[in-house]
């Protein structure tokens, strides 16, 4: 198809007077990302204004966005029911009126009696005879000429609400034009333009030679070219679905410049050097003496889990490993195991969480199996958190510096500036998606010298195989696939709003048989933008509707950590019964006795966090249910993405099925939350339908590699820049 010429190229976005700073539009452009003129070629449409021709108005239908030109015929400011300028077109074959609600007196001038302009825009009206004498009311009923197959007009005539106008007879654009995303303070003809030069002046040389492209691959220039200025006989179709040969070479193009920076990031860590931490397996060691305290037996899943990582600690060159497992599979273990061999070796590790509530479930469990151990050795497991008091702080702090501390487990807190390791070797980060790349940055630069600590990250989120082999391709991956015995299935149950008296009903049978419940809520107080019952209403309508001898909790992120601990301490020990709590239980609470799991609003949360949720529940031998309380609104339905959630909760338990759902409902960005923050998601690639060319491009990126590195460098930096710096975190 050939490739339209797109208009000539324009001045660049105005430049900043002398002392005067970025004028507003380069601030604009700037919060874009739009800064090289590669970054201008690559900021693609949106969609697409067709202005290659002129329609008679009498051939547009209701909803057809038409452009049409004419003669002014009338033009006055009224003021009922509102100020605003109406002016009427005729153009030969029926006239229109011209509504502006917001106006400029040189838009009143440009519409005078007798002007002959072009206007665009979305045509509405009803039916009725066309060319009515001026005040003649138009026929009810549908029996008129439109009925009846012929020319009509509107029955209350033709509107345009604000078009765009332009003076008649200037010369038509050969190509469709362009309408791209914008923020405050950016017109789209002054966006257009600064794109449009940055296109005319990016180079868009062909870096990849073209027998290394996919057959019949466009060339790049020509690509971006069409995509900007499509030409007009195009179906749009193809450029909606971006399955036109042009978006289909982008598409490679940037799935190329992904896997070459991530395969760079693994061979520069591979490049670097960390600490051996190899250590003997004996009797004595704190890893064997670990695993004859634990008061079960490990999964398979674990025991090889532990085994990769000892592999990785063994070797000189830096662990970068993602453990994953559903929820309950067992990955503190994994961690506890690991933190054992860095000890053994003569060093520290560091275990940082994102929540509070996180890291003291992790504190409590690696205290009650490493403490007495570590105390035989004269060492200890330090806590730290940004909540504590400064004396318990400073402590503790001190204990990390002495190296007394062989374990710190903490949030953020671990990485503040007060902090000093004696010899951090290996780092865990659990729930890594929720730490930035500059948190993880400074967890590493903990470490003392030129040698770099081991880094072993957790996710209770499994990653489908498509993220796996592109945005994680520069981790190793260990999967815990199996859960520990005792784990018993939960049924998940969808329960609409007006049936929430059975749901407590069911809450009554459950704390009858000793057992106990959470309920979440999505907010912690009300919100008058949001119709949501909120957690403290909720708690004290199910104290009431319990009776007193049901003890209901309220735990939520505002509140003070000492309280917020005395909750969960409460609610572990079985002395709160009932405990309703905002997200802030989604990872980390275990509390085998609690058996029902309510999440009210279900349609509201994600479909990974409603998993995590449910993973409270059937950490006991008694039988669980999770109950998803859902409202319908207004419309009396729930939408088509949280039905597809809803659904695929009620379908499967997997969180690896779980996991390529919600891949498959919200895009790889639910996944790669913070760890990415900066970083180049996808922009034009889709991980669901272009398989084909990631399985191209993980290919060609070490030949290209290896073979051409300099092309390789040009094509990072062309496509990334320094956002590539960011998968080396």
């Amino acid at each position: 198809m050939p490739v339209s010429k797109p208009p000539a190229p324009a001045d660049a976005p105005p430049q900043r007077a002398p002392g005067s700073g970025e004028s507003a539009v380069q601030r604009a452009l700037k919060k874009l990302g739009l800064v090289r003129d590669i970054d201008f070629a690559l900021y693609l449409p949106l969609r697409y204004e067709d202005e290659t021709r002129i329609v008679p108005l009498a051939s547009t239908r209701e909803g057809d966005t038409a452009q049409v030109e004419g003669v002014i015929t009338e033009c006055e400011v009224v003021y009922r029911p509102r100020r605003q300028l109406l002016a009427t077109l005729e153009d030969g074959s029926d006239t229109v009126q011209l509504r502006f609600f917001n106006f400029y007196p040189s838009q009143q001038k440009q519409l005078a009696p007798g002007s002959r302009v072009r206007v665009r825009g979305e045509v509405k009206g009803g039916f009725g005879p066309p060319g009515r004498p001026k005040g003649q009311s138009a026929p009810l009923g549908g029996s008129g000429p439109r009925a009846a197959g012929e020319r009509g007009g509107y029955l209350f005539g033709r509107t345009m609400m604000h078009p765009t106008v332009k003076a008649a007879g200037t010369p038509l654009p050969l190509a469709l034009t362009p309408v791209y995303g914008t923020t405050a303070g950016l017109a789209q003809p002054v966006l257009r333009r600064a794109v449009q030069a940055g296109l005319a002046r990016a180079p868009l040389d062909d870096i990849v030679p073209a027998h290394l492209m996919p057959p019949r691959a466009w060339g790049l220039r020509e690509a971006l070219s069409f995509l900007h200025y499509p030409a007009p006989d195009v179906a749009l179709a193809t450029l909606e679905d971006h399955s036109h040969p042009a978006w289909q070479r982008l598409k490679a193009e940037e799935l190329l410049a992904q896997q070459l920076s991530q395969l760079q990031a693994r061979r520069e860590r591979a490049a670097q050097r960390a600490p051996i931490l190899r250590a003997p397996d004996g009797a004595g060691s704190l890893h064997a003496q670990l695993l004859g305290v634990l008061p079960f037996t490990p999964t398979g899943a674990q025991r090889r889990a532990d085994g990769e990582v000892a592999g990785d600690l063994a070797r000189a060159q830096p662990m970068h490993r993602l453990l994953q497992g559903d929820v309950g599979s067992g990955k503190t273990l994994v961690a506890a195991l690991a933190a054992a061999r860095c000890i053994d070796a003569g060093f520290q590790c560091a275990l940082m969480a994102p929540t509070e509530i996180l890291a003291s479930q992790h504190f409590g469990k690696l205290v009650g199996w490493l403490d007495p151990l570590l105390a035989e050795r004269g060492l200890r497991v330090a806590w730290l958190t940004g909540s504590q008091k400064k004396r318990e702080r400073d402590a503790m702090a001190a204990a990390v510096e002495s190296g007394e501390a062989a374990l710190v487990v903490g949030t953020h807190a671990v990485i503040s500036e007060k902090v000093r390791f004696a010899r951090l070797a290996l780092a865990i980060v659990d729930e890594q998606h929720r730490f930035g790349v500059a948190q993880r940055l400074a967890l590493r630069g903990k470490a003392e010298g030129a040698l770099e600590p081991h880094l072993l990250m957790m996710s209770a989120t499994p990653i489908p195989r498509t993220l796996a082999m592109s945005y994680y391709a520069d981790l190793d991956v260990s999967t815990l696939d199996e859960l520990p015995p005792g784990r018993t299935p939960v049924i998940t149950r969808l329960v609409a709003e007006h049936r929430r008296d059975e749901v407590i009903e069911r809450i009554q049978g459950q704390l009858a048989q000793g057992r106990q419940v959470y309920w979440v809520c999505p907010l912690i107080e009300e919100s008058e933008a949001v119709d949501l019952r909120n957690a403290t209403a909720t708690r004290d309508e199910l104290a009431e509707a319990l009776g007193e001898r049901v003890q209901v909790g309220l735990l939520h992120s505002r509140m003070p950590t000492a309280e917020k601990q005395a909750v969960m301490a409460e609610f572990t020990a079985g002395t709160l019964h009932v405990l309703v709590s905002t997200t802030v239980i989604e990872v980390g609470v275990d509390v085998p006795n609690a058996s029902l799991m309510v999440i009210e609003h279900a349609e509201r949360f994600g479909l990974s966090q409603l998993h995590q949720l449910r993973g409270r529940v059937g950490r006991g031998a008694a039988a669980s249910a999770c109950v998803l309380l859902y409202a319908t609104g207004d419309s009396g339905r729930v939408g088509e993405a949280a039905r597809a959630r809803l659904k695929a909760m009620v379908e499967t338990a997997d969180g690896f099925e779980i996991a390529r759902r919600d891949l498959e409902i919200r895009g790889p960005g639910e996944f790669l939350g913070a760890r990415q923050s900066g970083a180049p998601l996808l922009r034009f690639a889709d991980l669901a339908t272009d398989g084909r060319l990631l399985d191209w491009a993980r290919e060609l990126a070490p030949r290209l590699l290896d073979g051409h590195p300099e092309l390789a460098r040009r094509h990072v930096d062309r496509w990334l820049g320094t956002r590539a710096e960011y998968l080396k975190a």
